[in-house]
């Protein structure tokens, strides 16, 4: 039963790591990104207000 559990934790614990790892990295860039459309948008605002 002992050995069930620890290659179950094995075969799982793996890509659960993985995708922890990968979600927190995609989070920071998501942020990255939202600021940068938010500051495009902001000056393609202002200069369609110069016209």
């Amino acid at each position: 039963m002992n050995s069930d559990l620890f290659n179950m934790v094995g075969n799982v614990g793996f890509p659960i790591a993985v995708s922890v790892y990968l979600l927190v990295r995609l989070e920071s860039k998501l942020e990255v990104l939202t600021t940068s459309i938010n500051n495009l948008s902001m000056v393609i605002n202002n200069s369609s207000r110069e016209k």
